[in-house]
């Protein structure tokens, strides 16, 4: 299953003064000039003049736009914003070309699916405390500052505006030393809000915070790995079925990113009656698979398969998912195991599924739908599943962590 979280952008070295013209764009985000000065928001093309105080464009590149958002100089959550959207899908569509060649494989690049501003359903926060209240927001980049981040571009308004609340709650989960992880997920009964910290939960706690989950409109409010308050199940709804996933469970970025590696997945084990899904988290393509086929749904932790398990015996007219729990890391699905099914999806972590893809790529299993954070593991992986007879499709990028380094695909691997 795949992160939520992108690699973090390195650094800018320290920039040698004078004139530089910008080569080419990391996949990192990162201006590269001539000797290999890396340098923020800049663009292949562009003249700019180095200093202390951060690049000067002399020259703009014709792909060059006023970034959307106001605190886009400031803060971390995003690399790209002075690019053009045209200019973002080729270098997100270039990231995964560059990956497949590494590995000696020619993929092509079907289409990018890039989610709209505004989308975002799910992000960590960090909340620092200061001496006059709190901060809630990103983090600048590669920094530990807490930009605040009001009319943010990236998160659905409804996420926002909880920002003042969460302010709150940062006074009580927070340090000045030390900050608060405060993962916000959108639900059908309003936020779902996870609280990272290393403060004891008190008894006064315990008294407040449900005062403040009601005022704020949250659905469930999670201190570490306890429920402090749930006024309502925080729903997600997974095809027919409706799932309350467990505190801090795995869910993609955006509605829209969810939607289109759905339809890729969908498309590429179209006719399969028996499925596998490796990596099954709380259903996200279990349970709209089980429409037309049966499924069986195998995951690390068994708390999400539960909650796959309540959604489908609460959905109607959906053919059979069984689920096992399994760490397909140390013991992967192996060929014999694998043989009655018509094919398999797979969505493994950012480190991808070395194990569990050498099983699939020994089996005689004839399709395979792949989801992949990372294009670096996911053509690791495909060259092993190539060099054991499968034809790779052409690849979907998907984009839900809009102007940022991050890049989802998804594919359909068959036997040739």
């Amino acid at each position: 299953m795949t992160e939520t979280l992108p690699p973090k952008t390195p650094q800018p070295d320290p920039a040698p003064e004078g004139e530089a013209s910008i080569l080419s764009v990391t996949h990192h985000g990162m201006g590269r000039t001539e000797d290999g000065t890396l340098v923020p928001r800049v663009l292949p093309g562009e003249v700019v003049t180095l200093s202390k105080d951060g690049p000067k464009i002399v020259t703009p590149s014709p792909e060059r736009v006023a970034p959307p958002c106001r605190h886009f100089k400031a803060c971390g959550g995003c690399a790209m914003q002075h690019a053009s959207d045209g200019f973002v899908e080729g270098w997100k569509a270039e990231i995964v070309g560059t990956a497949l060649r590494a590995q000696g494989l020619e993929g092509e690049i079907a289409r990018v699916l890039t989610s709209p501003a505004d989308s975002r359903r799910r992000a960590r926060l960090a909340g620092r405390r200061t001496k006059k209240g709190a901060l809630v927001g990103f983090h600048a980049r590669a920094s530990d500052t807490v930009i605040e981040v009001p009319g943010c571009r990236l998160l659905l308004p409804e996420l926002t505006a909880l920002i003042p609340a969460l302010e709150r709650i940062a006074m009580l989960a927070a340090s000045r030393k030390g900050e608060a992880g405060l993962t916000v997920t959108d639900s059908e009964a309003g936020p779902d809000l996870h609280i990272d910290t290393d403060k004891p939960l008190t008894e006064e706690l315990r008294l407040s915070l449900p005062e403040i989950a009601r005022e704020a409109g949250l659905a469930r409010l999670v201190w570490a790995e306890e429920i402090v308050a749930e006024l309502e199940p925080p729903v997600q709804r997974m095809g027919r079925a409706r799932v309350v996933p467990p505190p801090g469970a795995f869910l993609q970025a955006t509605a829209h990113g969810e939607a289109a590696l759905l339809d890729c997945v969908t498309g590429a084990v179209a006719g399969a009656e028996r499925i596998v899904d490796l990596f099954a988290g709380c259903g996200t393509f279990s349970l709209p698979l089980a429409e037309r086929a049966e499924i069986h749904a195998v995951e690390g932790e068994a708390a999400m398969l539960a909650a796959l398990d309540r959604g489908w015996r609460g959905a109607p007219g959906l053919k059979r998912i069984t689920t096992e729990p399994r760490d397909l890391f140390r013991r992967p699905l192996l060929p014999d195991e694998l043989a009655r099914f018509d094919a398999a999806v797979i969505d493994p972590p950012r480190a991808g599924a070395q194990a569990q893809v050498a099983a699939l790529a020994a089996s005689h299993i004839p399709v395979i739908a792949m989801v992949s954070c990372s294009p670096a593991s996911f053509a690791r992986d495909a060259k092993a599943l190539v060099e054991k007879g499968f034809e790779m499709g052409p690849v979907t990028v998907v984009d839900q962590f809009r102007w940022s380094p991050h890049v989802e695909l998804a594919t359909r691997f068959t036997r040739g």
